[in-house]
């Protein structure tokens, strides 16, 4: 396989066309409402153009189609993550609709989202079932067989870097790069596993956000939305559980565990006691008010995840 195809493809429909989407969202006055919570000068990003994810989310689709087409690959594996994508988008877009409908920053309620991310992740746990073995990888010890107690494991999986991906969503350009480096290195693993069908889809996803960053990074034009978020962190782990390293996206995706963590550290300390531990979460806010830049949080948690990223893959495949 022409491993550079999917990457094109992905690439050019999104940055060609993503200025029309930037323009029609425009005209249409449909843009981002900045939470209240949030730091005071993310107020001037409030109009922002949303729901990019829309047009990336389609290039991948697209790029995937083609290319497994190309090298005789369309089968369960490459299908089945392409429905994840399209789910966990079409669940996002529905949480930014509500919120540009009713122009505030509180789109679904929590249980609707879960419940179509519980769906999800039961539809893809029966695709996998028949295809692959329900065990867990621990690393140096082997396959841990859970039978079918490893659907909730899935549901859990899905379901929480799929939130932990929105979590980090807060700043211009963040969770693009940090996606660029955990597919990337998915796609390493696929290909050396020779997964063909899985790194068809990783590096359609790497496509993809490469083109997406030139109108998301600071001063961001467009942002991806719950709808790009969520699909980006469903897709990610149903990516680690198909490539059977799925304990290893804790540590390459270990930047978007950390938001979790902070957010949950967060609320737990100020339930318990009424203080605080950081300044503000998820912890990328903390850090804004820290007085760093949006930029420098970005260079800081790329160059963090693209180490954890090389670390993680090399223990992999070594």
């Amino acid at each position: 396989m022409n491993i550079v195809l999917p990457i094109i493809i992905s690439f050019l429909i999104t940055l060609i066309f993503m200025p029309s989407l930037i323009g029609y969202f425009r005209r249409k006055h449909e843009g981002q409402m900045i939470r209240e919570e949030g730091p005071k000068w993310h107020e001037k990003k409030s109009g922002t153009p949303t729901m990019g994810g829309l047009l990336f989310i389609i290039a991948i689709i697209i790029a995937s189609l083609i290319s497994g087409g190309v090298a005789h690959m369309m089968n369960p594996t490459l299908l089945i993550l392409l429905f994840i994508l399209v789910l966990y988008g079409l669940l996002g877009m529905w949480d930014d609709s509500i919120k540009l409908f009713r122009r505030q920053n509180e789109g679904l309620k929590a249980w609707q989202k879960l419940a179509g991310q519980i769906v999800g992740g039961l539809i893809f746990t029966f695709v996998y079932a028949h295809h692959f073995p329900l065990a867990l990888k621990i690393p140096f010890m082997g396959d841990l067989h859970l039978g079918w107690f490893y659907a909730i494991f899935i549901i859990f999986y899905l379901t929480g870097f799929s939130n932990a991906v929105n979590l980090t969503d807060g700043l211009d350009g963040l969770v693009s790069g940090l996606s660029i480096i955990a597919f990337l290195a998915y796609a390493v693993v696929a290909l050396v596993q020779h997964q063909i069908d899985v790194a068809i889809f990783c590096l359609a996803v790497v496509g993809a956000l490469c083109a997406f960053m030139v109108f998301n990074h600071k001063p961001a034009k467009i942002f991806m939305g719950d709808m790009g978020s969520l699909a980006l962190g469903g897709s990610l782990a149903a990516v680690s559980i198909l490539v059977h390293h799925e304990l290893s996206l804790v540590w390459i995706g270990f930047m978007f565990v950390l938001e979790t963590l902070s957010v949950m550290i967060q609320v737990t300390s100020f339930k318990l006691t009424g203080k605080r531990v950081f300044l503000m979460s998820p912890i990328h806010h903390h850090f804004e008010m820290l007085g760093w830049s949006e930029w420098k949080i970005d260079i800081v948690f790329w160059s963090a995840g693209a180490i954890l990223a090389i670390t993680g893959v090399l223990s992999i495949i070594l």
